[in-house]
């Protein structure tokens, strides 16, 4: 299949067609429709066993309809967004009648599903509220990393502060004196009362936080002039979602920070600390950034002094349309 998209030979359309042509891998690929997901995911939404699932997933694969990315003991699949390939699957996903009884009912279970995996990062964020700072420092060389941030922000003052995950608003307070009016919101009460107790506490009276999911954003379009993802995305089934969803919040000259792990192999954050990723690559946040329309244009790391310690990256993004006419 040609790099440009255009299926060059019969061969190839025949792979499609047949790789799509199945009532489970038809299955799949709606689901996909609604946001990347993992061999797990897919198990308890079909209720098939994961080698078949996995069968399942590499014809698709092989034929150009889903890419893959292993992370640690787990793989993730999202739709391979190419025009044959992207589509054929939309027009299957389009034309297939969206309250047929299987499709229908998969769709439920996916929303169970996300529903069950966001009440339980809210369970441990509950859990954990009052030592979320203190425990982020085992990981996290906050001193370096903080700098940075402000280092990336520049002197001059930001209009309108969104921190989306603000957790105990740490990044509201760090930021104090670099924006005018700073929102930060989060899905947990329990971060919200510590949150607003450190903003009290340090007189930050130009900051607010509020109850709030940050994959539904509809109030907060194009408002903000900075845009904060502080240590949030590896939480997140899909982060893509999300960055577009934050992404959508940003004015036209506005910029995105993200802080977030990179790739690592504890597996001990996914069972016990509710994380969904195993960190991001540059690869990763450069296709989500893409695809929500901003460009990459700072990339830092920040390895951790212990052995076996996290890195911590720092992204900022930008407008890919502002980079254009910067002559980025």
């Amino acid at each position: 299949m040609a790099g440009n998209g255009i299926v060059r030979h019969p061969q190839d359309m025949v792979l499609l067609l047949k790789a799509a042509g199945e009532v489970t891998r038809l299955r799949l690929l709606a689901l996909l429709a609604q946001g990347e997901l993992s061999v797990k995911d897919f198990t308890e939404i079909l209720g098939q066993s994961q080698p078949r699932i996995s069968r399942h997933l590499k014809l698709l694969a092989d034929a150009g309809l889903v890419t893959r990315h292993a992370e640690g003991a787990w793989a993730y699949y999202r739709l391979y967004r190419e025009p044959a390939s992207d589509g054929l699957v939309d027009w299957l996903t389009g034309n297939v009648d969206p309250q047929a009884t299987e499709l229908l009912r998969d769709r439920e279970k996916l929303a169970a599903l996300r529903q069950a995996h966001r009440d339980r990062a809210a369970d441990y964020f509950a859990t954990i509220a009052q030592s979320w700072d203190k425990l982020r420092n085992l990981h996290v060389a906050d001193e370096a990393v903080e700098a940075a941030i402000i280092d990336a922000i520049g002197s001059e003052l930001v209009g309108q502060f969104l921190d989306l995950g603000t957790g105990t608003g740490r990044m509201l307070e760090l930021l104090a004196g670099h924006y005018e009016n700073g929102i930060g919101l989060d899905s947990s009460r329990e971060m919200l009362a510590v949150a607003r107790a450190k903003l009290d506490e340090g007189e930050v009276a130009h900051a607010q936080v509020r109850l709030g999911d940050i994959t539904d954003l509809g109030d907060y379009r194009g408002q903000a002039d900075l845009v904060m993802l502080h240590q949030v995305l590896h939480y997140f089934d899909d982060p893509g979602v999300v960055l577009g969803h934050a992404a959508a919040c940003l004015r036209a000259d506005g910029r995105m920070l993200i802080v977030d792990f990179a790739p690592h192999d504890h597996e001990f954050l996914r069972t016990e600390q509710a994380h969904r990723r195993l960190g991001l690559s540059d690869q990763q946040v450069e296709m989500w950034a893409r695809a929500s329309g901003l460009n990459a244009v700072c990339r830092q790391k920040f390895p951790s002094a212990k052995e076996g310690g996290l890195t911590v990256c720092l992204w900022v993004l930008e407008p890919a349309e502002l980079r254009n006419v910067k002559g980025v």
